[in-house]
């Protein structure tokens, strides 16, 4: 989700390009009670900061604003289409937005600088992002402008992902079984319990036909069919942490995970099925492009691709060697990996 360009030592925000310090992963066997920020990265693991040119696509900033293309360039963690609209978030509070479908980006001015690890958009007006620090921003006008609108007073606080139905009705989950709940577009934001354990809960997705599903450690999965107020269990195959979680039908669903676990459902996660994979690395993410085939990704290097709806998966080698958090299936139909290198396009599988 990049190239490099040489940019002043000055550089605000504390930008960093990828590869540096400040976009250096987290080992996926980090003890359970690391920090927040370890357990975010925990999602993917990187094994290298090289990026094989000759066959992806480095996306360029906006003009020729070297800030913008060094941010475009910074450990990026989620996304989400909308239109044409593409809008990222990553380290240092960074949110970019591209308005032509991730050919050139703009920074947008963000009222903080803590790291971001999650966005939603449940229209094209109306969007919230996540992240540490305990910290929620909200955006009315499609990503142009942020303004902080919750803050815990723990900012120890980690929120991971970030989910809303409608305008009013919301979902926030984090570490520790952090979980924050709206009906009223984010001016209030409710704390619950949904679990007795202080699992981090790393996803939360909805469904075509409306149901929630969150993902976390200790093979954490649980379901709500009734827009949130009430989550169950779902039985969970294994008792490892689950990063990846897609629905792809009214009640089937692919997760995937640590050590390249891959669990497919039919009947809305009653029963999992083992997918067959050799490579044994950390899954963070799953995408499902128009024509049909899931890509999975995750831990450098590692791209796997299904053409049969998710029962088995074949190696995919698309040149990227760098970790990848998110994927997202782009306004033109490619395939967008945000991640360590920032945002790639990539060739079709």
């Amino acid at each position: 989700m990049r190239c490099t360009p040489q940019v002043e030592p000055a550089v605000p925000g504390g930008l960093q390009p990828a590869g540096t310090a400040g976009s250096t992963i987290a080992e996926a066997t980090v003890d359970a009670k690391a920090s927040p920020a370890a357990h975010r990265c925990r999602r993917w693991v990187t094994a290298s900061i090289i990026l094989a040119a000759w066959s992806v696509t480095a996306l360029p900033a906006a003009g020729s604003d070297p800030v913008t293309a060094l941010a475009a360039r910074s450990l990026l963690l989620d996304a989400q289409t909308f239109g044409p609209t593409v809008i990222a978030v990553g380290a240092g509070g960074h949110i970019l937005r591209s308005a032509d479908g991730g050919s050139t980006w703009e920074l947008a001015r963000v009222p903080a600088q803590a790291t971001l690890t999650g966005i939603h958009f449940p229209d094209d007006r109306h969007g919230w992002a996540v992240g540490h620090d305990a910290l929620i921003l909200h955006s009315e006008d499609g990503g142009l402008t942020w303004a902080r609108q919750y803050q815990g007073e723990n900012l120890q606080d980690s929120f991971l992902d970030v989910c809303f139905l409608d305008a009013q009705t919301g979902f926030a989950v984090g570490a520790y079984g952090l979980f924050l709940a709206t009906a009223d577009g984010g001016r209030t934001w409710s704390p619950r319990r949904i679990i007795e354990e202080d699992y981090f809960l790393n996803r939360i997705s909805a469904g075509p036909g409306g149901t929630l599903y969150i993902a976390g450690e200790h093979g954490t999965l649980m379901r709500s069919t009734d827009r949130g107020a009430t989550w169950v269990p779902i039985p969970a195959p294994y008792d490892g942490s689950f990063y990846g979680l897609l629905p792809l039908g009214p009640k089937a669903l692919l997760a995937c995970g640590l050590r390249g676990r891959i669990y497919r459902s039919e009947d809305d996660g009653d029963t999992w099925q083992p997918v067959p994979n050799e490579q044994r690395v950390l899954l963070a993410t799953a995408g499902r492009l128009r024509s049909g085939l899931i890509v999975l990704a995750g831990q450098a290097r590692v791209f796997l691709v299904s053409r049969d709806d998710g029962r088995s998966f074949a190696p995919w080698s698309p040149g990227l060697t760098t970790g990848v958090a998110e994927l997202v299936v782009a306004p033109d139909g490619g395939l967008l990996a945000f991640g360590e290198e920032g945002v790639i396009h990539l060739p079709a599988p």
